[in-house]
């Protein structure tokens, strides 16, 4: 027992001997009863701290460096500042921006629109510039300065919206709507323009060439849809007429340019859509009575800076129509010019400039004496109904037109000529097709009118299959007979 005693001892005293005596006299002190420095523990432990440093002071090898981006910064201060506030400030000294192109001016943003705020600020901005049309200008006078031609400011794909009705030029006697832009889509692929630069200052819609070239539908499937609705309104004891209304380019070829986008292909299938179209479609063909009434009035019946018809092609199909529908009908029919007007020209709004055409407005006394040509139209996006009474000449059945924006631009002369009528676009997403199918029933002549190159582009909503069974289902239940 000693013994181990003794042993214990020895240890104790080696360890102490090993111990320096000011590690001996910091321990006492640090652990002692009632010192202060037994507090102070965690303050000892802790290695020193460095100096705050920026991220932008450290060695460039260190993982946490970055380099200072102030200039920048400020910049982009500065442009977002310039961005948001030189609309305002222009505003506020008087200068508004002016619709230049085929739609309104948008609208600021709505935060409640989520990430739509972010993707339509640049819209807003855009259409905010107030010398927008003076830097259009600016490109097209310097482009054509350098380069000899325009600026190619009508490239890029579509929007989603869609054309607008242009509003006419007020002039004395002048209609108070006129005639809408292009039905079809902006060029939206590789290559084709919105407008293609002809000669001696004629523009032409650059889809005219694309719908030809790389179709939505092949022309056989929309002949056979087009013969199954023909099939289904006769089948109910209706009438049904279909006219396809031409393109500029077919009807005005001579000042196209050398060469432009789609021209090969466009030409190519040109003469095999009109055979379909005529043959399998059973359409009016108006481009005889076109060039025959053209060579009357000596001048192109389109005008130079504008996709559709001037008056005398909305006569050309009135006159054709009627004539189709009642046989005789126009024997009585008589009409002379009635003075000129000014209407703003579809064209020049797709390259972000201003135009205007000018129309010879023209009278139509179906009974040889009572004028009864009325108003442009300004919009079918949503059913519109005309009626007066009837008088010799004119066609008195309800008649329904589903149609584009060259019906509104015969939309004076349908009028006249007929006496219970009603519009409705066949492309409009105003309009149910529930309503849409009620209005073929509540007609007992249709008329199904389509441009050239959405007939050809397979661009025609009246082709879907869910459609026209709407529309064989209603008819068969509703028959006239």
């Amino acid at each position: 027992m000693d013994a181990d005693r003794g042993r214990r001892r020895d240890r104790v005293r080696r360890r102490r001997i090993a111990s320096p005596p000011h590690a001996r006299l910091t321990f006492r002190r640090l652990f002692a009863p009632g010192s202060l420095e037994l507090a102070n523990l965690s303050a000892v432990s802790e290695p020193p701290q460095l100096p705050a440093v920026h991220e932008a002071y450290l060695p460039r090898e260190h993982a946490l460096h970055r380099p200072r981006h102030g200039k920048r910064q400020l910049t982009a201060l500065v442009s977002a500042l310039v961005f948001f506030a030189t609309p305002t400030l222009l505003w506020v000294v008087g200068v508004r921006p002016s619709e230049i192109e085929n739609h309104k001016l948008a609208g600021f943003p709505s935060l409640g629109e989520g990430f739509g705020f972010f993707t339509n600020l640049p819209k807003w901005a855009t259409d905010q510039l107030s010398f927008r049309a003076g830097a259009i200008n600016a490109a097209n006078g310097i482009s054509e300065g350098v380069f000899g031609e325009a600026a190619p400011l009508d490239q890029g794909s579509a929007s989603s919206s869609g054309p607008i009705p242009a509003p006419p030029l007020q002039q004395p006697g002048a209609p108070n709507t006129g005639p809408s832009v292009p039905s079809g889509p902006g060029s939206s692929q590789a290559g084709y323009r919105k407008v293609v630069q002809g000669s001696d200052g004629w523009l032409y819609y650059g889809y005219d060439s694309e719908a030809k070239c790389t179709p939505a539908q092949d022309i056989d499937t929309t002949m056979k849809r087009i013969d199954e609705l023909r099939a289904a309104v006769e089948a109910s004891g209706r009438k049904f007429v279909f006219v396809v209304t031409p393109d500029k380019t077919t009807m005005v070829p001579q000042f196209l340019p050398a060469s432009y986008p789609g021209k090969e292909c466009s030409q190519a299938a040109s003469p095999n859509d009109w055979y379909k179209i005529t043959t399998e479609g059973h359409s009016l063909d108006l481009r005889p009575q076109l060039a025959a009434e053209a060579a009357r009035v000596g001048h192109p019946i389109y005008a130079p800076n504008d996709t559709h018809w001037r008056d005398e092609g909305g006569l050309v199909l009135t006159r054709a129509l009627a004539e189709t529908i009642k046989p005789g009908a126009t024997a009585t029919w008589k009409s002379a010019p009635d003075g000129q007007y000014d209407a703003v020209a579809d064209l020049p709004l797709l390259l972000g400039q201003t135009g205007v055409k000018s129309n010879t407005r023209y009278d139509l006394r179906p009974d040889g004496v009572t004028d009864r040509a009325g108003e442009f139209v300004g919009s079918i996006d949503q059913p519109v109904h005309r009626s007066t009474a009837p008088i010799v000449g004119t066609v008195d059945q309800p008649t329904l037109v589903y149609g584009d924006s060259f019906s509104l631009a015969s939309s004076r002369y349908l009028e006249a000529a007929f006496t219970n009528l009603t519009y409705l676009a066949y492309s409009t997403d105003k309009t149910p097709q529930s309503q849409a199918v009620d209005l073929f029933v509540n007609s007992h002549v249709v008329v199904l009118q389509a441009v050239e190159r959405n007939v050809a582009g397979g661009l025609v909503p009246f082709t879907d299959e869910g459609f026209i069974s709407a529309v064989k289902t209603a008819l068969a239940q509703h028959p006239i007979r």
